[in-house]
């Protein structure tokens, strides 16, 4: 009986998906395990197993083609098993008849989201569907078992509209129009860039954002971050097992104060607020066309010297692309450093449904005032950003002193 291997869903926003590798061969045989494409989010590359044993036959393989999650990329048969047509093998699927099996294609990591091998759907929902242009395939359900139901259509349909509108604001032949043929490049949107504008945006329109801002003197903690770096075990070849950096301890800091003011370590969900227990902190990491941030979990309980090594584990990954999803979803607040390019002060935008992002600008010597005397101190500004839907100003604000305070006695981070 043949088996199609269809598009699977690896992240819990995803709607449409691309196979960025074929590891096969159309015709060729393989074995069940076996990693048969690599398949592209706006997140990472993914490989995804074979489910079956057999010889493989194409369908919609194209690389670097954004296809909806459930698309039937290819086929596996026995050896001498007659060869069924795509199109004729998906209407047998639907007609409930036997001689093809939809399998799900295994994936290498953990799903944070279900993975639809067929939408289930009530006869309305299925009507207003085809009413409404809306694939089924790009609709999660929300009735039992996952059954798509006609408010799932709606929400698709008004998600849609959100999307449409965000990169009609600017049509694109309105915009060249401006500029002279010639002096420019086009450079389309990749997943990942349409995926940072569109959430971005709706979070900017949606998200009822107020910032706070500190500064933090820092020449305490450098002085420890000196004699901790320089006691560092070594390996065999001298070099140090861990280098800590000022991030480090500012993931560190981040998390106890979340502890010290738990009302702040919460998310944000729609008719109830989420107040966590760990304080898992994300940190934006720069890559190639966009942004990761992935989550350093549990921090409050972590050495520095553990958080050192898993964030540079994480950022290399994260460059990568090869993180899983549970690695970067989720997560009860964010950390945005941008001192490293010499920027001193700046506000980021929330990543729903986390509550809180901290902005931390670069630290600079500067002469401040102590006993009428001026003296120079390393400074560092940070903004932080704050959903008012789940944390009042004052809680903000016991955050950002707790912050400040751990910052600018680094020992308190260890009891």
């Amino acid at each position: 009986m043949a088996v199609e291997v269809i598009l699977p869903k690896v992240d819990m926003d995803m709607s449409t998906g691309t196979i960025s590798k074929w590891h096969v061969k159309d015709g060729d045989t393989v074995k069940k395990g076996a990693v048969l494409f690599e398949i592209e989010t706006d997140k990472a590359a993914m490989e995804i197993d074979c489910p079956a044993d057999g010889v493989i036959a194409f369908t919609n393989a194209q690389e670097k083609i954004a296809l909806p999650i459930g698309t039937i990329v290819a086929m596996i048969y026995a050896p001498g098993e007659a060869r069924v047509a795509a199109a004729a093998a998906k209407v047998l699927v639907e007609a409930s008849a036997e001689p093809v099996a939809k399998v799900q294609a295994p994936i290498k990591v953990s799903q944070s989201g279900d993975v639809k091998a067929g939408a289930r759907a009530t006869p309305l929902a299925r009507r207003l569907a085809k009413a409404a242009g809306v694939s089924l395939a790009l609709v999660k359900g929300s009735g039992p078992h996952g059954r798509i139901v006609s408010a799932d259509i709606e929400a698709t349909k008004s998600a849609a509209k959100t999307s449409a509108s965000l990169f009609a604001a600017a049509p694109q032949d309105d915009v060249t129009a401006l500029y002279a043929p010639g002096t420019y490049d086009t450079v389309p949107l990749d997943g990942m860039r349409r995926t940072i504008a569109q959430r971005l945006t709706q979070s900017k329109q949606t998200v009822p954002h107020f910032y706070l801002s500190a500064t933090c003197t820092m020449d305490e903690l450098l002085a420890v971050r000196e004699r901790l770096n320089a006691s560092a075990p070594r390996n065999a070849d001298k070099s140090a097992t861990w280098k800590l950096s000022v991030n480090d301890f500012i993931i560190k800091a981040m998390a106890v104060a979340l502890q010290k003011v738990p009302t702040a370590n919460v998310t944000f969900a729609g008719n109830s607020i989420l107040q966590h227990r760990s304080s898992d902190v994300g940190v934006a990491v720069s890559v190639e066309g966009g942004l990761f941030t992935p989550i350093v979990r549990g921090a409050e309980n972590k050495t520095l010297s553990q958080i050192s090594i898993e964030m540079k584990d994480l950022a290399a990954r994260a460059r990568a692309r090869k993180l899983q999803p549970g690695e970067y979803q989720g997560g009860t607040t964010a950390i945005s450093n941008l001192g490293m390019f010499g920027v001193e002060q700046f506000t980021a935008i929330i990543n729903p449904p986390q509550a809180t992002i901290l902005a931390v600008g670069a630290a600079t010597e500067r002469f401040v005032a102590v006993n009428k005397q001026p003296v120079l101190k390393t400074q560092m500004q940070v903004t932080l950003s704050v959903d008012h839907r789940a944390v009042d100003g004052a809680v903000g604000a016991q955050l950002l002193a707790a912050f400040k305070q751990l910052i600018e006695d680094p020992a308190l981070m260890l009891v």
